[in-house]
């Protein structure tokens, strides 16, 4: 089972939709996956199709993670609902996110407290991928993840702000992994809403490709304007109708593939 947490220092570069469109990949790839929403906006649980109320939500769980069974209490997504072949085995389910999680987003968690989710997660299976959505900080909940993580996957987008923030996270990641978690490693950075029109853009890629230089994973995900109608429509990108995003989704595909072993694929 693979545990990877989709984070970022900085707010507003698409952590949750890139989240989201892996999960999408996973599904469309036959990759049983375990969506956690540990972000307190619970954007990736509104996304993939599940009503808020719906399961014991992560706060909750983390609450409780000495006694709790998080197996029964993951919640089916509704894009399950959107396959082509009802009787699939796919499988994609979600630990649903609320403001509960807050709760434990101090800058001062205690060391035990960041072992919640390990816990939690010791007691799963049937999954071959687990992804965590971390709000977009350092503080306690992405710590949390992190803890209970194999890798984490940085997104960025190409603005000065980001570049900087992205360092910044990628040296966290190091010293958070030699005080705390020595399985954790990063699988690399994403660049999301990258515009090939962008002159500003394309500087900031260069300077990624230099900052990051085996960390910066390809395809960039460009910017596409059909993307906010699919996370309105709590939609999977892969089954969005018609050829507009049909390059995005490959782009998500070629993603996972560089994030599980080759032999999880199913298509």
């Amino acid at each position: 089972m693979q545990i990877l947490s989709v984070s970022s220092l900085k707010g507003g570069v698409g952590k949750t939709s890139v989240t989201m469109g892996l999960a999408s990949s996973a599904l469309n790839s036959g990759v049983s996956t375990l969506v956690i929403d540990l972000d307190p906006h619970a954007d990736a649980t509104t996304g993939l199709s599940v009503s808020r109320g719906a399961g014991r939500e992560a706060g909750q769980l983390l609450k409780e993670a000495r006694k709790a069974s998080l197996s029964d209490h993951v919640v089916r997504s509704g894009w399950l609902d959107l396959l082509e072949d009802p009787g699939s085995a796919a499988r994609l389910d979600v630990v649903v996110g609320s403001a509960l999680s807050a709760t434990f987003d101090r800058p001062d968690i205690r060391p035990r407290d960041m072992k919640r989710l390990k816990t939690l997660l010791q007691g799963v299976s049937g999954y071959e991928l687990v992804l965590v959505d971390c709000p977009p900080s350092l503080s306690g909940l992405t710590r949390i993840a992190w803890a209970a993580s194999h890798q984490v996957l940085l997104v960025a987008e190409p603005s000065l702000f980001s570049v900087a923030g992205t360092e910044r996270t990628m040296r966290a990641i190091k010293m958070f992994s030699n005080e705390f978690a020595p399985q954790l490693t990063q699988a690399g950075v994403v660049v999301n809403r990258a515009r090939a029109d962008s002159a500003e853009h394309e500087y900031r890629l260069l300077e990624m490709e230099r900052l990051y230089q085996d960390k910066l994973m390809l395809p960039v995900l460009e910017e596409n304007p059909h993307w906010q109608q699919i996370q309105g429509a709590a939609y999977p990108v892969h089954q969005w109708p018609g050829d507009q995003v049909r390059d995005m989704a490959k782009s998500f595909d070629e993603l996972l593939k560089q994030l599980v072993p080759a032999k999880t694929l199913k298509k």
